[in-house]
């Protein structure tokens, strides 16, 4: 008797499951609904110096911080030198003045130190080896690889990467009396 009870029981919970999943049916020609991706694939640029010749790579990528930036590049004099992010994906050599003015899409002044600063494309200072090489990773806080956010790097006419011969000295506007564009890497366009 208990068997046949424990059986019954099983039979009656096996139908109420049954009951409750058949509930919701299941239509295999309707979609489910998109999940967005979030993650970019990196972005690579080559560093070209002023006679046009590749001396290194970036990579960015996309974090939950901000655009992360890995240089690698060698062939350039020691020292301390000033980074930017410039608002034009061009670098045509000698001067690579056509990647024009700091990426600025706020408006705001030059300089980390500067109060009425600082410039969406201002980064900290890198340091250049005695060997003549830099192997850094910066996080570029303020913009983003997004297509059609406000601060995307990645637009019509895209955007650049430059170093230049001096080091950046946070506070002057409108390039921190960072000196000469040296090398400068196109990051993309929309």
């Amino acid at each position: 008797m208990k068997k046949a009870i424990m059986l019954m029981t099983t039979l009656i919970f096996t139908i109420a499951l049954t009951a409750c999943a058949s509930d919701k049916e299941v239509n295999p020609h309707q979609q489910e609904e998109a999940i967005p991706v979030t993650s970019h694939t990196p972005i690579t640029s080559n560093m070209v110096n002023s006679e046009g010749v590749k001396v290194g790579t970036a990579t960015l990528a996309e974090t939950t911080e901000g655009v992360k930036i890995h240089l690698e590049a060698e062939g350039l004099e020691p020292g301390t030198k000033a980074i930017h992010i410039h608002e034009t994906g061009k670098c045509e050599a000698p001067d690579f003045k056509s990647a024009g003015a700091h990426y600025n899409p706020g408006q705001r002044e030059h300089g980390f130190d500067n109060p009425k600063g600082f410039h969406a494309g201002d980064l900290p200072n890198i340091k250049v080896t005695d060997k003549g090489t830099v192997n850094v990773e910066i996080t570029a806080t303020n913009v983003t690889l997004k297509q059609g956010e406000k601060n995307t790097l990645i637009d019509e006419d895209g955007s650049a990467l430059v170093i230049h011969a001096q080091a950046d000295d946070y506070k002057t506007n409108p390039a921190g009396n960072a000196g000469d564009r040296l090398v400068c890497g196109v990051i993309g366009k929309k």
